[in-house]
């Protein structure tokens, strides 16, 4: 595609929880209560938080790396259930459909690639109506998990994109070390899941602290 001379990226990535909807309390605390329920070490609330981002497998073993192999798949509904029952408490940042929505406005491509499940991913995109806003979407159950590269070029091989042309945003190190590992920009953000100071030596183009932050910084440099 031929980018138009005033736009940096053509294309967009998001990432999910923690960068566009409001759930890494929740999802720690699932994370915790799964633990429990089963009976092993119940990680700390910064140790649940730093696995956000992971497939869900991945998230499991670093937050209950004592647990038998076999027993995962228990955690893992343990964690499920937890999350599905207080699920209808989440929502979008304030600001992200206007943020979204000038994205479109001026044409770029938009993404999302997240640790949630394929049917996590679609639940919530349903939720909150936003169905066919976005132009491609990558769940850790259908490619390899975060930061392995492959969610994003898969991304920016379906949509025709190079990686120069390519900016992922995100609010883990998971999500920046992907953009790296890819060979394309990123922007952090810090009202998520990971605290900012170890995004430096990832390099990002910029750290936002706020969704109205994002967009301003996007509407200047995207």
């Amino acid at each position: 595609m031929t980018p138009p001379a005033s736009r940096q990226f053509d294309l967009i990535v998001f990432d999910w929880d923690g960068t566009l909807f409001d759930s890494t309390e929740l999802i720690a605390r699932c994370i915790q209560s799964a633990c429990a329920d089963l009976g092993v070490a119940v990680p700390s609330r910064d140790d649940a938080r730093y696995v956000i981002g992971m497939g869900l497998v991945e998230a499991l073993q670093h937050a209950a790396p004592g647990l038998p192999r076999e027993r995962y798949p228990a955690l893992g509904a343990r964690y499920r259930h937890h999350y599905v029952a207080r699920q209808h408490e989440l929502a979008l940042f304030d600001g992200v459909l206007d943020l979204l929505a000038g994205l479109k406005a001026r044409s770029h491509l938009l993404g999302v690639a997240t640790g949630k499940s394929r049917r996590g991913l679609d639940e919530a995109l349903g939720a909150v109506q936003l169905r066919g806003l976005f132009d491609a979407t990558r769940t850790a159950d259908e490619t390899a998990s975060k930061p392995h590269p492959r969610m994003l070029q898969e991304l920016m091989a379906e949509l025709g994109v190079e990686p120069r042309r390519t900016l992922m945003i995100g609010d883990t190190t998971h999500d920046l070390q992907l953009a790296a590992n890819a060979g394309a920009a990123s922007v952090g953000v810090s009202y998520g899941a990971h605290e900012p100071l170890g995004f430096a030596a990832l390099g990002p183009r910029h750290v936002a602290h706020s969704v109205p932050e994002l967009a301003a910084w996007l509407a200047q440099h995207g």
